[in-house]
């Protein structure tokens, strides 16, 4: 046997190993969550550094941005990349997929899945790291409403992922992140002067549109599935229950205290233009 044979066996060796660790180990039922919570917390250090590196890179004035700006610039960075992940798997979970399906036998709010346990544990570990950040640069990276937006977050995707109950509702609301790519690019051409720029005026319209369907109309329904379904959430337990009802609710008047500060802003926006 020549050396290129004995390489290529030991690779597939060593290949079959890391798969089998990666199965029985890593992503065995009983540890998926856990694994998904510590990869969550290393996508937002790795995606935190790539986008300091990029920014030092490509974009002149990130040299001149104050220490905190730069903490700022590089949290958002992290916040996207989680908000493009989430986004993605929510949507495909809640309507494409078969798991919240009504054709499917049993109540709907009892469904869980490896893939929907392990999403839910890398946006619990983004969530950890961003709390973390918010409250170490206290008040810098955002006031008390973020810190309120992210402890009934963490709270509620932490829990319906080690209780597998109501995870349909928290990944209809986790959609409402796909505004949070928006927001951060208005933040990005604010900082770095382009408030005057027509990307600053189209984004403005985007969020405006974005933030309408996902963290409003989305909203509405979703207290229609509850009603609909409420034979099937009261089978769930007190805690479930509480979490269905009120931190949607809660959030929902959040999303619309900031839908009309998004809106008055466009209005000042188009009215300078004009």
């Amino acid at each position: 046997m020549d050396l290129s044979t004995t390489s290529v066996l030991a690779a597939k060796a060593y290949k079959y190993k890391a798969e089998s660790l990666v199965k029985e180990y890593l992503l065995a039922d009983s540890c998926v969550s856990y694994t998904a919570v510590l990869g969550g917390i290393l996508m937002c250090k790795m995606a935190y550094d790539i986008t300091s590196l990029i920014s030092s890179l490509y974009y002149k004035g990130y040299g001149s941005l104050t220490k905190t700006q730069k903490l700022e610039w590089n949290n958002r960075g992290m916040s996207t990349v989680h908000a493009m992940f989430i986004t993605v798997m929510s949507v495909y979970l809640v309507f494409f997929s078969n798991l919240f399906s009504d054709q499917l036998g049993g109540p709907v709010t009892f469904r869980s899945s490896n893939i929907s346990n392990f999403t839910l544990g890398v946006s619990v570990g983004y969530f950890i790291t961003d709390m973390a950040m918010i409250l170490w640069a206290y008040p810098s990276l955002g006031g008390m409403e973020y810190v309120l937006h992210h402890m009934l977050s963490l709270i509620s995707i932490a829990y319906a992922m080690y209780s597998g109950e109501g995870q349909l509702y928290t990944y209809m609301v986790l959609i409402s992140e796909t505004t949070t790519p928006g927001i951060n690019l208005r933040w990005f051409l604010d900082t770095a002067g382009m408030k005057k720029s027509k990307a600053y005026l189209v984004n403005g319209v985007a969020m405006f549109v974005a933030w309408l369907v996902a963290r409003i109309i989305l909203f509405v329904y979703l207290f229609y599935h509850i009603y609909f379904h409420y034979d099937q959430v009261k089978q769930m337990h007190t805690f479930s229950c509480i979490l269905v009802f009120a931190v949607p609710t809660i959030l929902l008047v959040m999303n619309t205290m900031w839908f009309a500060k998004i809106l008055r802003g466009l209005k000042k926006t188009l009215a300078k233009r004009q």
